[in-house]
């Protein structure tokens, strides 16, 4: 609100009240089929285990629930919305809020049977109690709804999760003894979460992450780390190594999640192949310590890229301009999109 407010006179009334209308509304996503509608005073389905089955693409999965409940956040102009739940996950015990956003094809009847890719988005900073890839202000859906209309990006579903259990420290996006299981939140409980209430792929084609600053070093760290379940990671303005001052004492553990060691470990096994794409501001530093990486790592299943944000400084407004200007279509190659039925 902040900037709003610094618009001053008018500065207000330019900024659309749509975008709040309908703000803490229960949202459902996907369209239920005729079949799967309750009876009259019936109890409502708890899971959207009754969507279409699949025609001829075995890695299709539909959700099996347990069935979310979501509350709208914000509402973009092209009717689509984002929305926010709480999660408690089961794997690691941690329970925080989850944001989700799908693009208007997802309810689409051409669709309806189809999974979609899924862009696990990671924020920098705290990363705590908020998600700042949910504020529709950073562009970063409309970016994917103006991708897929060029045809330039597939249609993704985008998880927002938090990414760390308090905002006092950084926890790395890992299971640091002692700690919160920051790891297993991302790594586990927010796919499972994912392919509980929609229509996902059940390879890693269909999953991948994008983030910024810290999250963006999450996201890579992740990729290298669970090669069998993601295949890429937008990583933008972020670290290459575990930096956390809560590893202290905790040598081992931290280099099982250092992107250095887990890209040999890669590299050595000959696959399988994951694909990084670094974006940096040239106005932000970090370009050297992303080259050093790509020239020591980016090598046999290693696939690197580093994209220059010309101009750019270390935001998510800078970093969604990059997608927009071709990383968006960089990863949209590398995944599977949804298909659509024939007729």
């Amino acid at each position: 609100m902040a900037f709003v407010l610094l618009l001053g006179g008018g500065g207000f009334a330019a900024w659309k009240l749509e975008w709040f209308s309908g703000n803490g509304a229960p949202v459902s996503f996907g369209k239920a089929p005729a079949s799967a509608a309750p009876e009259a005073g019936g109890p409502s389905p708890q899971a959207p285990s009754a969507s279409p089955a699949p025609t001829g693409d075995p890695d299709v999965l539909l959700p099996a629930g347990p069935k979310s409940d979501f509350k709208q956040t914000a509402k973009l102009d092209d009717g689509t919305i984002i929305a926010k739940t709480r999660l408690a996950g089961a794997k690691s015990g941690f329970e925080g809020d989850v944001w989700v956003w799908t693009p208007k094809e997802y309810n689409e009847a051409r669709y309806e049977k189809s999974a979609f890719p899924v862009l696990i988005a990671l924020p920098g900073g705290n990363g705590f109690p908020t998600n700042y890839w949910a504020d529709r202000s950073l562009g970063l859906q409309k970016a994917i709804s103006d991708g897929v209309q060029a045809g330039t990006s597939l249609p993704f579903i985008v998880i927002m999760p938090v990414l760390n259990p308090d905002s006092k420290y950084y926890y790395d996006g890992a299971d640091i003894p002692g700690q919160p299981k920051m790891g297993t939140w991302i790594a586990e409980d927010v796919p499972a979460f994912t392919k509980a209430n929609f229509r996902t792929y059940k390879s890693r084609d269909g999953w991948a992450f994008m983030g910024s600053s810290s999250g963006a070093f999450v996201g890579m760290k992740t990729v290298l780390q669970y090669p069998d379940r993601f295949k890429a990671v937008i990583a933008s303005g972020g670290e290459i190594v575990p930096d956390s001052p809560l590893w202290k004492g905790h040598q081992a553990e931290m280099d099982a999640n250092n992107p250095e060691k887990l890209a040999k470990k890669l590299i050595d096994g000959n696959g399988p192949e994951v694909y990084i794409n670094f974006q940096v501001g040239t106005k932000e530093t970090g370009k050297e310590r992303m080259t050093t990486f790509q020239q020591q790592y980016g090598k046999g299943p290693v696939k690197m890229t580093i994209r220059d944000i010309q101009n750019g400084e270390h935001n998510g407004w800078h970093y969604v301009r990059g997608m927009k200007e071709g990383s968006l279509e960089w990863i949209s190659k590398v995944l599977k999109g949804p298909q659509p039925q024939a007729g």
